[in-house]
């Protein structure tokens, strides 16, 4: 995925009110940017990191920049939870998602379950459907990449909804997309979301398949780097 127009090189104030993030940019001037990003955001929201802004396309959107990376130690980290379901997308098309790869046709939010979105559907004449949940993760402790940075019902929900189709006989998969490069392995918070954390053990005893992958990401654009190791 390549962002559209050049990022704006930025440092950040403070995030707060869960969608706001005040920003001081190279010129001195303070602007607030959108932060697409309703979790807690752990390790990636300490002031005074360098971060990057996209400018609006729409000349009249109230706020005039979204926040897309922060910068933590040495590397990039993608925050911007509106993007993933697109990276995966490109990932399956061009290849760089083994698991994925025989399917026909994919579509994206397709109406599911019990008044839930699947964010990726693979189908194909010749083998059952394939649901993929998508879920961003930029937290990172003690090396490892986790997931989830707060309590997520909604995403406790989608865990038991795939459960349920692989009950139907399609395949059905959790897929964590690790938004920085400085992971060694990807893990659970169990400590954060307990509920989410039985949730997902007990969509493995039904069948759903974990999978985690890792990022490059530049001020150009992000795309998916390669498998992360998974220790559940």
């Amino acid at each position: 995925m390549e962002f559209p127009d050049p990022l704006i090189k930025g440092t950040l104030v403070k995030r707060y009110k869960r969608f706001l993030a005040d920003v001081v940019l190279e010129d001195g001037s303070e602007v607030t940017a959108h932060c697409a990003n309703s979790g807690t955001m752990l390790t990636v929201n300490e002031p005074g990191s360098e971060v990057w802004l996209s400018p609006a396309r729409n000349p009249d959107r109230k706020l005039k920049y979204t926040w897309e990376l922060i910068r933590v130690g040495d590397a990039l980290v993608g925050i911007n939870t509106q993007h993933p379901n697109r990276i995966v997308q490109e990932a399956i098309e061009g290849g760089a998602a083994g698991e994925l790869r025989g399917y026909g046709s994919l579509r994206r939010e397709v109406k599911y379950g019990k008044n839930s979105r699947i964010d990726i559907l693979l189908e194909d004449d010749a083998k059952p459907a394939c649901f993929v949940e998508v879920k961003n993760v930029t937290m990172k402790r003690g090396g490892l990449a986790e997931f989830p940075d707060a309590v997520t019902a909604r995403g406790t929900k989608h865990l038991y909804e795939l459960a349920d189709q692989a009950a139907e006989g399609n395949r059905a998969v959790m897929f964590y997309l690790v938004q920085r490069p400085d992971c060694s392995g990807f893990t659970l918070a169990g400590d954060i979301d307990p509920a989410y954390a039985e949730a997902l053990d007990k969509a493995r005893d039904a069948g759903v398949e974990v999978v985690a992958y890792g990022c490059h990401v530049e001020t150009a654009g992000v795309r998916v780097a390669g498998p992360v190791d998974i220790r559940l």
